[in-house]
């Protein structure tokens, strides 16, 4: 498939399972903890400075954004989790559109991967683990994506992917290790994205 990353739009940004769009286009989702980096990862896939807005209070926005590229693909920016102040109402909203995504989502058969993003100064957390098992138990095939490499020293980053290569499990592929600043693993994710489409599109 030949995708024009550049052709892109923010289609809606979805509060409500109702609003979800019925496009009959492959979907690639990005999940992860708030302060992971999915604005900056997406932002750097598309080759743009600002079109998935980075917030300045993590876990303050919650909806569901889909990008549209190129009349071929949706990138889906699920809402972060694990932001310790968020109130219990936007908790259960999280949980509530999350849910809808994987379960309810008019079109879930066409869910075709989910780019896990794990801070790689950090590792994965409980909540990291929980989303991983619910993905493994349900049958949703995920890759992981380390992000921030670009902080750690070349030593301190091979040691953590090793480490997070021992830590996660049922992945279609070895971490890869990403950064939104010198753009490290954009070519290889892109890559894998593609591929995964490939693979669930009928022939």
């Amino acid at each position: 498939m030949q995708i024009n990353p550049q052709a892109v739009s923010l289609r809606i940004s979805a509060g409500l399972l109702r609003q979800f769009p019925r496009d009959p286009m492959p979907q690639v989702a990005f999940s992860g903890r708030s302060n992971v980096g999915k604005s900056s990862l997406i932002n750097c896939l598309l080759g743009r400075k600002s079109l998935a807005r980075v917030s300045a209070t993590p876990g303050k926005t919650i909806t569901v954004n889909f990008y549209d590229v190129d009349r071929k693909l949706f990138l889906v920016d699920l809402p972060g989790y694990g932001f310790a102040k968020r109130s219990s109402d936007s908790q259960k909203q999280w949980s509530r559109l999350t849910e809808d995504f994987f379960v309810n989502n008019p079109n879930r058969d066409l869910v075709r991967l989910v780019v896990q993003l794990i801070d790689a100064r950090i590792g994965p957390t409980d909540d990291d683990r929980l989303m991983m098992d619910w993905m493994r138990g349900a049958g949703v095939p995920f890759l992981v994506v380390a992000t921030k490499c670009d902080k750690l020293t070349a030593p301190a980053l091979t040691a953590a992917l090793e480490q997070l290569s021992q830590q996660v499990s049922g992945c279609m592929e070895p971490p890869i290790p990403f950064s939104a600043v010198t753009r490290m693993g954009k070519d290889r994710l892109w890559n894998a994205m593609l591929a995964a489409i490939e693979r669930g599109t009928p022939q």
